[in-house]
């Protein structure tokens, strides 16, 4: 898909170095936003950097990327079916701070792709996001997206918890 001044797609599992550059810099940028840490993402190997690049390509998955013309992978989303209860789950959202806002269109784009993926896999696309992430609580209100009222424990903080959203497709 070419939007204006990028373009979307599915990872490959030749695009691992890529996968894990802009995975470290969501970890710099959003450390609440993702069940992972930046240690620990630091550590993996090669093999699990390319396993991650080939969920573009997964069965009930998919893993999308915004590139701008020079290259430079600016955005990214996921989504995968857990179980048949939840459906599509979205997951690995994120979009550098250069490419962010209405104006710059990543987000939509992205979030459009992932929504025609999900319609694949059922009739509505789900989420989780920590508490503390205001803007993107926001960002999928204003899309559409509702509050549930569940709420599940934060990986990496038992005190925290993450909101679920939905939306109908």
């Amino acid at each position: 898909m070419i939007t204006e001044g990028f373009s979307i797609r599915a990872t490959r599992v030749d695009d691992w170095r890529e996968v894990r550059a802009l995975r470290l810099e969501m970890l710099q940028d959003t450390p609440i936003a993702f069940g992972e840490t930046l240690q620990d993402a630091l550590g993996h190997t090669d093999s699990e950097w390319r396993m991650r690049a080939a969920r573009g390509t997964a069965e009930h998955g998919t893993v999308l990327v915004a590139i701008d013309p020079a290259g430079r992978w600016v955005g990214t989303m996921g989504g995968y079916v857990p179980d048949a209860t939840t459906g599509a789950l979205l997951v690995g959202v994120y979009v550098s701070p250069e490419h962010r806002g209405r104006d710059a269109g990543v987000f939509d784009a992205l979030l459009v792709a992932i929504q025609e993926w999900a319609r694949g896999e059922g009739d509505r696309l789900t989420l989780h996001v920590h508490e503390d992430n205001a803007r993107a609580r926001a960002a999928y209100l204003r899309r559409g997206f509702t509050e549930t009222g569940h709420r599940v424990q934060y990986v990496l903080d038992s005190s925290a918890m993450e909101i679920e959203m939905v939306k109908p497709l």
